[in-house]
């Protein structure tokens, strides 16, 4: 072979192997076991809010809207997100506040959004001023270990006009531990093996250093590294229990269901 032909059979091989080469550098979308709480598209899931007695409160629709995937500079780890349509409504379904939610999962933590834990209406009286929102997730282990301490998450709002800041309105969830578990929980959406975490829970609004409204609850949440949280109990100072959270259904693409998120969204306050 002349060595003219040889370049020129060296230079078919190199076009050829080009498209594989490209191929393999295209972004592949997230697995199943890779994504937050195993989440699938378009998934709704639903929580009853019910106080002490079991009378219901109100409802909390989420709906998965798409995942994406996010790489540190050294291209070393991988983020899967979970972007969240979250819908509260009350007992007669009348939407009262909707919300967009980040949940993310990375190496062996899921991470819930920060913002869910803000409660919506210490914002009513400051409708008409500026907000900028500082959420910090909450850590959720796919593998707890009975004892460990979780990290801290939660949200602050800075309120403030176009000249001054106002206030700053924040809901805290602190001191969280993996108290016992797994232990057999059974919901609506049916039955999980669940790790049993404690919390505190503050929440308030600051218009000074020295002027701080604020109000305290203890929390117990009951956690599936499979499904998330499936049901949440709050106490108030004295130990009673106000308020329960519970699962109550975990499901594919549902257009009646996900018919209740297409309503107007005016009265949103982000």
């Amino acid at each position: 072979m002349t060595c003219h032909s040889f370049l020129l059979c060296l230079a078919g091989t190199l076009v050829l192997a080009a498209p594989a080469a490209t191929a393999q550098d295209q972004p592949t979308p997230p697995t199943e076991s890779a994504r937050p709480f195993g989440l699938t598209d378009r998934m709704e899931v639903v929580y009853q809010l019910q106080d002490a007695k079991g009378k219901p409160l109100g409802t909390i629709r989420n709906r998965v809207v798409n995942f994406g995937t996010e790489q540190n500079k050294k291209q070393t780890i991988t983020t899967t997100t979970a972007l969240i349509k979250s819908g509260a409504y009350d007992t007669k379904n009348k939407l009262m506040n909707l919300q967009d939610l980040r949940y993310l999962c990375r190496q062996d933590t899921c991470f819930t959004d920060g913002t869910s834990e803000l409660n919506q209406e210490s914002l009513r009286s400051f409708r008409d001023r500026r907000f900028s929102y500082e959420p910090v997730p909450l850590a959720w282990p796919t593998h707890p270990t009975v004892g460990t301490t979780l990290p801290s998450g939660g949200i602050t709002v800075q309120v403030s006009s176009t000249a001054v800041d106002i206030a700053k309105v924040y809901t805290t969830i602190k001191n969280r531990k993996v108290v016992s578990g797994p232990e057999t929980v059974t919901t609506p959406a049916g039955t999980f093996q669940c790790y049993k975490v404690e919390s505190e829970r503050e929440s308030g609004t600051a218009a000074r250093a020295d002027l701080v409204m604020r109000n305290g609850q203890r929390m117990v949440d009951y956690y599936s590294p499979e499904v998330g949280v499936v049901k949440t109990e709050y106490y108030d100072k004295k130990g009673k229990l106000e308020q329960v959270r519970l699962l109550t259904m975990r499901q594919g693409s549902d257009a009646e269901a996900t018919e209740h998120l297409k309503q107007k969204s005016k009265i949103k306050i982000k």
